[in-house]
């Protein structure tokens, strides 16, 4: 930080920013530049509340809301990390299913095949996992499932919620492989 800024920097709790940027000639979008740099140093995850404690710990007391709306002028916002949850542990010395549908994704019908997918979602600090049930012709879901856990009662609901929803004859197919 040059001198001017450094002035600034440790005369504005006396002056305010903008009055000591008007007597020494100088923008204060300049001297505001160091939330950029804050901001570029942490490879753009900082957001407005990281950015106000570096800049407190650096050049004291400064408002989180001008610090927001100058980040907001300047198209400045922190990356959200996303936390994630690890749901399966491969095992090496197990062969990988078998390809039933023949990599043929588009079936002639609707209910000729049906694929699903199980998503987990935070809620409330824990998670919850949701099984779905996906026509792969429509691709609309036709039944789904959520728990609190994981296990192979999940899809099991999940898939006799897409029979139930479907009608037909499906009971009695299913009810074999169950």
């Amino acid at each position: 930080m040059t001198g001017r800024w450094r002035f600034i920097s440790d005369h504005r709790h006396l002056y305010g920013v903008q009055r000591l940027c008007r007597v020494l000639a100088v923008s204060a979008s300049g001297f505001y530049r160091w939330i950029e740099e804050i901001h570029e140093k942490s490879q753009g995850a900082y957001g407005v509340p990281r950015v106000t404690r570096e800049i407190r710990d650096r050049h004291g007391a400064v408002n989180h809301k001008r610090v927001a709306r100058l980040m907001r002028e300047r198209g400045l916002a922190g990356r959200r990390l996303r936390r994630t949850v690890r749901t399966t542990v491969a095992d090496k010395s197990v062969p990988p299913a078998p390809d039933l549908v023949g990599r043929v994704f588009e079936p002639p019908a609707p209910d000729v095949r049906w694929c699903g997918d199980i998503t987990y979602l935070p809620v409330g600090g824990s998670w919850m996992y949701l099984a779905t049930v996906i026509d792969m012709h429509s691709r609309r879901v036709v039944g789904w499932s959520l728990a609190a856990h994981m296990r192979a009662g999940l899809v099991v609901d999940a898939v006799t919620s897409a029979v139930e929803a479907r009608g037909g004859d499906g009971a009695r197919k299913w009810a074999r492989v169950f």
